[in-house]
């Protein structure tokens, strides 16, 4: 093709995925304590169970947006095959990578005036930002061009639907989304929040319900009521290193709506700092968000 998709880390597409349609990532950093991270290396497996141990533990998590100068070699690397670039990246309501990669797309656009740089804010996250990389991916090896991709991208971005739950409301108390007395009753009561990205590409409470197998009925129930065309569906599935969580998801989804199929996927290092171990996520095509 005589383009390129280039997306954020913090898509968690698999890595069967990233080489099958030869997907360019420009990884988020993450730190522990004083020692930085790439959440992606091309490669390299990130021991994201680790990772969460160490949350567990009580490590020190903080984290950042993409790295400039690895964005534009990123960037440079593909203009320089002669390729253009479509960028996707991380909702804009969630980092600030989207627009330090828009940035360095807009300054390399006066550098290689014969090659066309298109950025898009996905308002997306995790792997609701991976399904709409894949989809863009799948247009791009049919033969679309990359201002069909871009256009399909702007008229379905908000059809990419985004549920979330979490398994301990502390790591949400931390990131300024719930107060303290709401994460203190909401763990001795055993309150599970559930969430979803709005048309903004906001992290949004929407309501909560008691128990974790709770939770997970209402994802699989929120799919239930706005998916389209389950049957012909590739759903995606994020976890915190709750694998056994993420299966039970996928059963629910399953039988209730028999989608073409599921793929799961750890959430990285990046995101899970701010939603903890414990998170599970469910992707999918709906009517609305």
């Amino acid at each position: 093709m005589s383009y390129e998709i280039v997306t954020d880390s913090s898509a968690n597409l698999t890595d069967e995925m990233i080489n099958k349609y030869d997907i360019n990532i420009i990884s988020l950093i993450f730190r522990v304590g004083e020692k930085e991270f790439y959440s992606y290396t091309k490669g390299v497996t990130t021991d994201n169970k680790k990772f969460y141990e160490m949350m567990r533990n009580g490590e020190t998590i903080s984290t950042a947006s993409i790295d400039l100068q690895l964005c534009r070699k990123v960037f440079e690397e593909t203009l320089k095959k002669g390729k253009d670039i479509l960028y996707i990246g991380f909702s804009s309501a969630l980092s600030g990578s989207y627009n330090a990669g828009a940035l360095i797309a807009r300054e390399l656009q006066e550098e290689y005036p014969q090659r066309k740089i298109i950025a898009v804010d996905s308002l997306s996250a995790s792997m609701g930002q991976g399904l709409l990389v894949y989809y863009a991916a799948e247009q791009m090896i049919h033969g679309k061009s990359i201002d069909e991709v871009k256009d399909w991208i702007l008229n379905n971005r908000l059809n990419i639907c985004h549920w979330f739950t979490v398994d301990d409301l502390v790591y949400l108390k931390r990131g300024g989304r719930i107060s303290s007395t709401t994460a203190f009753v909401g763990t001795t009561l055993g309150i599970k929040p559930i969430m979803h990205v709005d048309n903004e590409g906001r992290l949004i409470p929407v309501g909560k319900v008691r128990g974790r197998r709770k939770s997970l009925e209402a994802l699989a129930k929120q799919m239930e009521d706005t998916c389209i065309n389950p049957r012909s569906q590739l759903v995606f599935i994020s976890h915190g290193d709750c694998i056994e969580d993420a299966h039970t998801l996928e059963k629910l989804v399953r039988d209730k709506l028999n989608v073409k199929d599921v793929i799961i996927n750890y959430v990285d290092p990046v995101i899970g700092a701010h939603s903890g171990p414990g998170t599970i996520a469910l992707f999918f095509i709906g009517t609305k968000r």
